[in-house]
């Protein structure tokens, strides 16, 4: 009998990921406030609930992919959340949330009898759906245990950091400040290049095929490069978010972040002109502006 398993959040990239689910043969019961986004795996056989309580088996395991740490905590906690609903089971949390999110949501959990994953993961929409994530779990060891078949089903590694509930969600802070870091200093070289003649798709590729071969810069210098910023594979505004969290994880570490100041500069004036839907790599836009590039 196929392990059931809820799927809370199936928007761009939680829908492909419920869906890899579905085709690895788990029983799946998705939940997702647009009901709409529920129709592609509905006709691959997942069954849909109306609300996310009603899509979880009590002691089973509920899988959330959500847009913020707010939304996180108001369909987890109160009388009719997905913590009272699991009781005894295992909630996976693939969000990208605070560290103390997580470690909040763990007590809460615990005090229902029930263990807490944090995994968050590393990818585009196009990962998940190829089923190419990178995946950081951390947390209880028979949460790891209970999650290991899903998380294979859904990425392509899964890299442990310890028992800490916050502790991946933290890794996965990390490693958006480095993405966007990475954004600004190709946005600049570019510029730089366009400046003086020189073709910057050429410049992108130049590098992704030899200083600088690795995914970052290979995918996201296309994208920068032939400023193809919609359709968004990670929206602007939900990057604002991941600034944010990695500034208040600063905070609370009581040290400075500089890069981190001119990032959220430049996400902040490029949401004051409108872009908060586009790519957040869109924040090359500031940087070909500020140059007379546009």
């Amino acid at each position: 009998m196929a392990q059931a398993v809820a799927f809370v959040g199936t928007g761009s990239m939680g829908g492909p990921m419920a869906m890899n689910l579905v085709k690895a043969g788990f029983d799946v019961t998705a939940y997702n406030r647009t009901p709409e986004k529920l129709a592609a795996l509905k006709q691959a056989g997942a069954r849909t609930a109306d609300r996310p309580a009603a899509a979880v088996t009590p002691g089973g395991i509920v899988v959330t992919m959500v847009s913020n740490d707010q939304v996180l905590k108001e369909l987890v906690a109160g009388a009719g959340g997905v913590a009272a609903a699991l009781g005894a089971g295992t909630h996976v949390s693939m969000s990208t949330i605070s560290p103390d999110t997580s470690r909040e949501l763990a007590r809460l959990h615990s005090d229902h009898g029930g263990r807490y994953l944090a995994a968050p993961v590393f990818g585009r929409p196009e990962a998940a759906a190829a089923a190419k994530l990178w995946i950081c779990q951390s947390g209880a060891t028979q949460a790891k245990e209970a999650a290991r078949p899903l998380l294979e089903a859904m990425g392509q590694s899964v890299r442990d950091f310890g028992e800490d509930p916050g502790a991946a969600n933290l890794v996965k802070l990390c490693g958006n400040f480095m993405i966007l870091s990475a954004v600004e200093a190709m946005a600049e070289a570019f510029a730089l290049a366009e400046k003086n003649g020189i073709d910057r798709a050429a410049v992108a590729a130049f590098f992704g095929e030899t200083l600088f071969g690795c995914p970052i810069y290979q995918n996201y210098g296309r994208i920068i490069a032939n400023r193809s910023f919609e359709p968004a594979g990670f929206q602007l505004a939900l990057g604002m978010k991941d600034v944010n969290l990695v500034q208040g994880a600063a905070g609370s570490a009581e040290m400075s972040l500089p890069l981190a100041e001119l990032l959220h500069e430049r996400l902040a004036e490029s949401l004051a002109k409108g872009r908060g839907q586009m790519d957040w790599t869109a924040i090359e836009l500031i940087v070909a502006e500020a140059a007379g590039l546009r």
